[in-house]
């Protein structure tokens, strides 16, 4: 990854108006959680050429790390602004909306992102889990189900599988759940913990 942002740096000297090096190194220096470089590099690609989606949907996805989400929804809007088909794009101002409590923004975000992508496995796991929180379980499961038939690595959609069925009282399926999202994800503390607390009933 050095090495890569090293090149980046390197395209940048020999032309500092080139708006997709600030861009791509803003995303390795993300991937290193090194999110002031990130924003910096974001900023100057934008300024640089504010019609790049990119840059726009890449700074929220900064700004979602970092709590502010306003901001976060600032930028996803003019992501979607820019190019109105980015399902990843409403799936995230979804999350956003989510952290601000709009319950009903982040449910029409999440919904258009199905609709956009209906293979986007992160959507339907964010919808389902909303769905949860708002005591629809069924259709929680049904898209939390969804979310690992799509993608059946992820751990986090198990994790809030199995809070589902544990909220519809299918205990040893929680149990499955919990497990297979350690399998995937040994150091999950969340589901972990679940599992602990399932475990001692």
């Amino acid at each position: 990854m050095e090495g890569a942002i090293a090149d980046y740096s390197k395209a940048i000297d020999l032309n500092s108006s080139y708006a997709p090096a600030y861009d791509n190194r803003g995303s390795l220096k993300r991937a290193k959680h090194d999110f002031d470089g990130a924003l910096a590099d974001y900023n100057r690609a934008i300024e640089l050429n504010p019609s790049v989606e990119d840059a726009y949907y890449n700074r929220g996805l900064v700004k979602k790390e970092q709590g502010d989400w306003d901001g976060a929804i600032i930028d996803y809007n003019k992501a979607i602004e820019l190019k109105p088909d980015d399902a990843t794009a409403y799936d995230n101002r979804g999350v956003a909306k989510f952290y601000k409590n709009d319950l009903g923004g982040a449910a029409a975000d999440f919904n258009k992102a199905i609709g956009l992508d209906s293979k986007d496995a992160e959507a339907y796991n964010n919808r389902g889990n909303l769905k949860r929180l708002k005591g629809d379980l069924d259709g929680a499961l049904a898209d939390l189900t969804k979310a690992v038939e799509l993608k059946p690595d992820y751990a986090l959609a198990y994790k809030n599988r199995g809070v589902a069925k544990q909220s519809k009282g299918d205990l040893n399926g929680a149990k499955t759940d919990y497990a297979k999202a350690l399998e995937l994800k040994p150091n999950f503390t969340a589901a972990q913990k679940a599992l602990d607390e399932l475990n001692k009933k």
